[in-house]
């Protein structure tokens, strides 16, 4: 009888560290890599870019935040065309990223390191981060060359 408790037991404390091991190892928390800084440049009037830095800071983020009247010079600084413009212009390492892109975009970017400049989501999507409303199509991100030109980045 003992030794049957004591089995059981012992089966019960190895389920146990089991379990620990396996939702330790599907925490997507790395605590041992710092966490990215980003300097997100937005009007001071602009709301949905607030809602847009909150975004980014629940996504362990540090966000050097650049408030200006004017933002055009930034844009015109990274090569941002035109036509891809959005509210607030944001660089991560060595990219540009234009507008309420979400973050699975943002990842592909930094994990794959494409030869571009950046990537932009042009105009202020219902439903993208930082907007209101429900996701009404995909969102389409498109990536900017070094040299200007333009071509789909990816589809969310």
């Amino acid at each position: 009888m003992f030794l049957k408790k004591r089995y059981i037991i012992n089966i019960l404390i190895a389920g146990l560290l089991l379990s620990v091991v396996i939702v330790a190892g599907c925490s997507n928390n790395n605590n041992n890599q710092p966490a990215q800084t980003v300097t997100l440049f937005k009007s001071e009037y602009c709301g949905c870019c607030g809602l847009y830095e909150k975004y980014l800071d629940k996504q362990d983020y540090n966000v050097n935040l650049e408030e200006m009247d004017d933002i055009d010079p930034i844009k015109d600084k990274y090569g941002i065309p035109a036509d891809l413009r959005s509210c607030h212009t944001m660089i991560v390492g060595d990219y540009f990223v234009e507008g309420h892109i979400p973050m699975e975009a943002i990842e592909k970017l930094m994990t794959e390191r494409p030869d571009i400049a950046g990537i932009a989501m042009p105009g202020m999507p219902s439903g993208s981060p930082g907007m209101p409303g429900a996701k009404k199509e995909p969102f389409v991100i498109m990536a900017v060359g070094k040299d200007g030109t333009i071509s789909e980045f990816m589809r969310i």
